[in-house]
């Protein structure tokens, strides 16, 4: 997605000395309630229409700020255009092809635990170099309904899945570790509606889901192409419609949905962090996508995107990168974004090899039904 260029981008971009950088701090993005955009949908023709569709402010210091840390050389490979196919079959894998990033990025931490407590000592987002913080994320304060606003920084990820791939991670001194929290849950939705582009997208990985760093941080990143989750079709599991369930491809899992901004997303955010509060607590990994999607209910693949899709999945606990293996199952596989680690699994993958791959990472039927039991009794008590 090309970066596009305004004056008002200018303070997102850091000075051409990099003794300065240091000394510039970290600029302010400061968004209103207008700037949370609705009924933003796919071109109805081919995807790459969307470079030539209006930017969002946010999108246009997002990218214009993230492409010059790429020119200077900050992330821990170039990432150039990838090559994208959607594997044959009833589901819509999108595959893409990221040697790089299988070969190049950080190892991840020594996680043995859905609820490690954060350690000082470990790689965490207070160690990283100055530069890559783009911006710090801030609503003003008269939101409707808004909580207290959490002190969010948007720094790029050095080792990128796809374009314009940031973190955003709540005040890293406070040192959290990672389970998520409803002042990050709530920066995430709201920067999936600051986004004019339907394929900006947000995620959360647990520890024991392939997180990578215990310390609080969220995913965003750009793929301009639609994922079968957008409008997999639902059921109701609570009386009052609250909680659903995805019962499509490539795996069931728990469904939020809002119509946008406003206190129905408050209690939403509410919703799904006590939910994944029960699952940290037992001990449970968990995945979680932010989205732009249809409503619940029967839908399509081709459905207008009328709102945002909150998805959990509970899973098994995976502890360390499988080697090996053409994927590891985390937050964008489980929408059916499928990265690649080698060329020869990008050419011979099939979408039976995808589903095996992620159903060996789910939870066993009696366990998933004890967990959907679980849940929908923590709902239903917002109804009483």
């Amino acid at each position: 997605m090309a970066a596009a260029q305004d004056s008002n981008e200018i303070s997102y971009l850091l000075p051409p000395n990099r003794k300065d950088w240091e000394e510039k701090g970290v600029p302010n993005f400061v968004y209103r309630q207008k700037e949370l955009l609705e009924g933003i949908q796919w071109p109805r023709t081919a995807p790459s229409l969307l470079d030539r569709t209006p930017r969002s402010r946010f999108d246009s210091a997002l990218c214009a700020a993230w492409r010059q840390r790429m020119e200077l050389g900050l992330f821990r490979y170039r990432l150039g255009e990838l090559q994208t196919q959607t594997l044959p079959g009833v589901v819509g894998f999108v595959a893409q092809l990221n040697v790089e990033r299988g070969v190049q990025r950080r190892r991840p931490q020594n996680i043995w635990s859905v609820r490690q407590a954060f350690d000082p000592e470990q790689f965490n987002f207070n160690k990283i170099r100055p530069g890559e913080v783009l911006f710090r994320l801030l609503r003003e304060p008269d939101l409707p309904g808004a909580l207290q606003q959490e002190d969010i920084l948007v720094m790029i990820n050095v080792s990128p899945l796809e374009w314009g791939h940031v973190l955003l991670v709540p005040e890293p001194t406070r040192g959290l570790p990672q389970r998520l929290l409803p002042g990050a849950l709530r920066a995430g939705v709201e920067a999936v509606l600051l986004s004019s582009h339907p394929g900006f997208r947000v995620g959360f990985n647990s520890l024991g889901g392939l997180a990578s760093v215990n310390h609080l941080h969220l995913h965003g990143y750009y793929l301009a192409h639609r994922l079968p989750v957008e409008g997999a079709p639902s059921e109701p599991l609570d009386p009052g419609g609250r909680l659903h369930l995805l019962q499509a491809l490539p795996a069931p899992g728990f469904l939020f949905y809002t119509s946008g901004p406003g206190p129905d997303l408050e209690a939403l955010i509410g919703r799904v962090c006590r939910a994944t509060d029960y699952l940290t607590d037992h001990e449970i990994a968990h995945n979680l996508f932010v989205t732009r999607g249809a409503p619940p209910g029967k839908t399509s693949p081709s459905s207008a995107l009328t709102g945002i899709r909150v998805i959990l999945w509970a899973r098994k606990s995976s502890f360390g990168v499988k080697e090996g293996e053409a994927f590891n199952v985390a937050l964008c596989e489980l929408a059916g974004h499928l990265p690649i680690k080698t060329s020869q699994d990008f050419g011979s993958l099939t979408e039976a090899a995808a589903l095996a791959l992620i159903r060996d990472c789910l939870l066993p039927p009696a366990q998933a039904e004890e967990v959907q039991a679980a849940l929908v009794a923590l709902i239903s008590q917002d109804e009483q």
